[in-house]
């Protein structure tokens, strides 16, 4: 069995959190999904500028053919 802790956040607070709530999640799911993601800034300086431009060009690079893949898919449905 789980303890459950009561806490008061103001409506802004709420909203927010109510905003990346997704419909299967609850609550207490959605504080243990974000409290476990770490920032951009978090990341800062772990990569080297070799590292981070080598990156950066795979990003590119899977974005391409998956833009090339998707474009066929397009035209296949296109075609039938």
């Amino acid at each position: 069995m789980h303890m459950s802790k009561s806490i008061r956040l103001s409506e802004e607070a709420y909203d927010r959190l109510a905003a990346h709530k997704r419909e299967d999640e609850t609550f207490s799911e959605v504080v243990l999904r974000l409290a476990g993601e770490r920032s951009l800034l978090d990341l800062a300086g772990i990569l080297s500028d070799e590292e981070t431009d080598a990156l950066r060009e795979a990003v590119s690079e899977r974005r391409g053919r998956r833009g090339e893949e998707l474009e066929a898919i397009a035209e296949r449905m296109r075609e039938a």
